[in-house]
């Protein structure tokens, strides 16, 4: 068997690997980014939906993206073999599994609008849902060899596909299930309800931060010419860019350096590269990085301002970034670089990519609002609510939901010392 062939499949199924491991991430980010008596519930429901999203991209999914068909949808490789396809360098079964991992983080971004409120249902029927009828199409669309793969749109690791698509979800859910109980006073003035482990949410920015390099340096598919160490490059730089603008715009701001920011800043460095870390000079990646650890302090608060309640931050660190990293492309993507599209608008190709950047950020940002809202309106007539009532949610989602806390002692202590 072709040495090249087993190389790059070796490592595209590490990527994978990492990828896959990007879950754990998100399982400690959410946590720690909300209030212990959801935690086991976070955590159980990430990995459950996950395996949902497995089974559905392998039913259907793969084949909607990849499978042949016409600019809009695939209309093939459904309940996918696992057999080599003729297009690819490594093996189909890799392809997919690497393919899987990223409709699976972008699902799980989507539930991060979710957080602390929906009932666990709504997480069952909607992890169906978007698995059929939201990401698909625009995963399609972009590297599936759809319309705005026809236009140039360079999307390299899914800045769009993966990011905005989730986070467009989770504000579709976020306005329908409205607020958390305590989250905005009468006056409309916002309260902060803390998550309840910094630490958690840290090491959750580590394991997501190394799980990037499985999923931009992965993306490239390829073991040739080791390009995948400058993609990976890239990606470092832009995270730690974004780590450091984000602590010292709050600091500014603030007059502290606020941690939880500060890990926003890192995750919107990721977020923001991962559309171009393919495509621009290592300078570039340090600046986009640093532009979108500002851009997240900035619309948080505005999200905050305007009474949407995100609790972890998804609509700024996947959708303020997503807009962003995107669009980057079209001012940073170089001649040398630009294997799909044009250069950018610094690199002497004018207007056009960055045209092409923003009608793909606008179209696919708007089905993924629009149609997620649509289905999570119905659900919620269907299913009499998104929402789990209000003395569930102040019980816990943990007690509520599932019968028994993540963390029994300690919230049984809480209880306790209230009462006293």
């Amino acid at each position: 068997m072709d040495t090249t062939f087993l190389m790059n499949s070796l490592w595209v199924m590490l990527g994978a690997v990492l990828v896959i491991l990007m879950i754990g991430g998100f399982i400690l980010l959410e946590t720690g980014s909300t209030r212990m008596k959801n935690a086991g519930h976070i955590a159980g429901k990430t990995i459950l939906t996950f395996s949902i999203s497995s089974i559905i991209f392998w039913a259907v999914g793969f084949g909607l993206i990849f499978g042949k068909g016409n600019p809009l949808i695939g209309f093939s490789d459904f309940f996918y073999s696992g057999y080599d396809m003729d297009s690819l360098s490594l093996s189909g079964a890799v392809f997919f599994l690497f393919q899987l991992a990223f409709a699976g983080i972008s699902l799980t971004i989507a539930f991060g609008g979710f957080a602390e409120r929906a009932k666990l249902s709504a997480y069952l029927v909607f992890a169906v849902l978007f698995s059929v009828i939201v990401y698909p199409p625009i995963a399609h669309w972009i590297w599936g060899g759809g319309w705005l793969a026809e236009h140039g749109k360079q999307d390299f690791a899914g800045s769009t596909v993966v990011h905005l698509t989730g986070a467009m979800a989770a504000l579709a859910a976020t306005i329908l299930l409205k607020p958390r109980i305590g989250k905005y006073n009468k006056d409309g003035s916002a309260n902060n309800l803390a998550g309840h482990n910094q630490v958690f949410t840290a090491l959750s920015v580590l394991l997501l931060w190394v799980g990037w390099f499985g999923f931009n340096a992965g993306s490239t598919l390829s073991v040739d010419k080791g390009f995948f160490g400058f993609v990976a490059m890239n990606t470092n730089l832009a995270a730690a860019a974004g780590t450091i603008a984000a602590m010292i715009v709050s600091w500014i701001v603030l007059g502290k350096a606020d941690v939880p920011m500060m890990l926003n800043g890192a995750l919107a460095g990721l977020v923001a590269i991962t559309a171009s870390c393919a495509f621009v000079e290592t300078w570039a990646a340090v600046l986009i990085g640093f532009i979108a650890g500002i851009s997240v302090f900035y619309s948080i608060r505005f999200f905050e301002k305007i009474k949407i309640d995100d609790p972890i931050a998804a609509l700024s660190v996947h959708g303020t970034a997503g807009v962003w990293g995107t669009l980057s492309n079209g001012f940073f993507a170089t001649k040398e670089l630009a294997t799909v599209g044009k250069p950018g608008l610094f690199y002497g190709g004018g207007l056009h990519q960055l045209g092409v950047q923003a009608l793909g950020v606008f179209t696919c940002a708007a089905f993924a609002f629009i149609v997620s809202f649509i289905l999570l309106a119905v659900m919620k007539k269907v299913m009499n609510g998104l929402r789990v009532t209000e003395e569930e949610e102040i019980i816990g989602l943990d007690m509520s939901e599932h019968g028994s806390y993540g963390y029994p002692e300690l919230v049984k202590a809480e209880q306790q010392f209230k009462v006293q």
